[in-house]
């Protein structure tokens, strides 16, 4: 096969995942990278074993060898960069979320359209072995009717009042902030696996920290923090640290989400329940290689991933054998495969099915943002216009 040569632009936390992952395939070469400057695009390059360096990322796309590229930056640059490549005549895979607002959103969708350029949106949690399995489980029947879904997505990473990133200032991280960064994640997976659309909700949101103590010097994502008094400004939060949000379905189901990044202990925990008329499925993010499945008329059951114990239509996200855990990592990396497969087989973006998430998927997502903001605002039910 034919190698393909990529390129990255953005290498905070997510960027060298995305080297990792995309080296895993095999048959993608990473051979540039573009950071904000040429001093830190040639250390970040020097690091991550890249051979070309850029201090900018235009410089990057007048590169003929580079066939794809992956869109690592801050949100308030997506929806800028995005296009870019996109008029560069290059494939793109992006971070989500796909862009600031929806109306951004709409049009990069119809922009990737018409210059018929592979598009993607990672949504990685879609793509762990277990997910699959309960996708599979729903499809077929073996839930039965959805009754309800329940679950959460919580973090502590900004548990306290000195924890500061720039996702909590709106003009650079997007608004809302809990649910647009962690919850839509869980939007897309529910809606993933059970086939249904979220249609209308009711939200309701709370600020924890109103104020909130900002590094005078840059602090990357997760980095630990051994800052004194005077190195903090006292800064006003305008986005959310919690949400809860009650959803209807498509389908005539009901549900509920609590999302926040305020709760001691819990690092990186995205939980669902799905309940049906026949049986149900738990999953937890922190322990991904089990799921729940439970019954009324019989023992509940525990599914620890093992490709000999799966459908078909998840054996093909496993690569390891039973007791030997996938996670994180290998998310990412069989959605990079489904994309790069696709690129590499030469499918066309608008007349092929892709089997990965794209920039319809992101907007869809921009476009439940915009459903929770007016809701919070009105106290009101709120349908998703789609």
């Amino acid at each position: 096969m034919k190698k393909i040569k990529a390129g990255i632009i953005g290498t905070g936390f997510i960027g060298p995942a995305h080297v990792e992952a995309a080296r895993r395939l095999g048959f993608v070469d990473m051979v540039a990278l573009a950071e904000a400057g040429d001093e830190i695009a040639k250390q970040k390059a020097e690091k991550l074993c890249i051979p070309k360096a850029y201090g900018d990322y235009k410089e990057m796309l007048a590169d003929k060898e580079i066939q794809v590229v992956h869109n690592c930056t801050p949100n308030s640059l997506h929806v800028r960069i995005s296009s870019d490549i996109i008029k560069a005549g290059k494939h793109v895979i992006s971070e989500k979320p796909l862009a600031m607002n929806s109306e951004e959103g709409t049009r990069l969708v119809s922009l990737a359209k018409e210059k018929g350029v592979v598009n993607a949106v990672d949504f990685n949690y879609r793509y762990y072995p277990l997910v699959q399995e309960a996708k599979a489980m729903i499809k077929k029947g073996k839930l039965g009717t959805i009754y309800t879904v329940m679950g959460s997505y919580l973090q502590d990473w900004l548990y306290l009042d000195t924890d500061y990133n720039w996702r909590v200032e709106p003009e650079l991280g997007g608004n809302p902030r809990a649910v647009g960064d962690v919850g839509s994640h869980w939007c897309d997976l529910i809606q993933f696996i059970t086939g249904s659309k979220i249609d209308s909700i009711f939200a309701d949101m709370k600020i924890i920290h109103e104020y909130r103590k900002k590094p005078k010097k840059a602090i990357e994502t997760y980095a630990g923090k051994e800052l004194k008094p005077a190195d903090y400004e006292s800064k006003k939060v305008l986005t959310e640290d919690y949400a809860t949000l009650l959803l209807n379905f498509d389908n005539g189901s009901k549900g509920v989400l609590t999302v926040c990044q305020c709760c001691a202990g819990r690092k990186n925990r995205l939980f669902f329940e799905v309940y049906g008329s026949k049986s149900a499925v738990v999953w937890d993010q922190e322990t991904p290689n089990e799921m729940w499945i439970g019954y009324r008329e019989k023992a509940n059951e525990i599914l620890v991933k093992d490709p000999s114990l799966l459908s078909p239509e998840a054996k093909a996200y496993a690569f390891y054998p039973g007791g030997h855990p996938e996670a994180y990592p290998d998310g990412l990396k069989n959605f990079l495969l489904r994309v790069y497969s696709f690129i590499a087989e030469g499918k066309d973006p608008v007349r092929d099915k892709p089997d990965f998430s794209t920039f319809v998927d992101g907007n869809d997502e921009l476009l439940i943002c915009d459903a929770v903001l007016e809701s919070s605002k009105s106290a009101k039910w709120v349908a998703v216009k789609r």
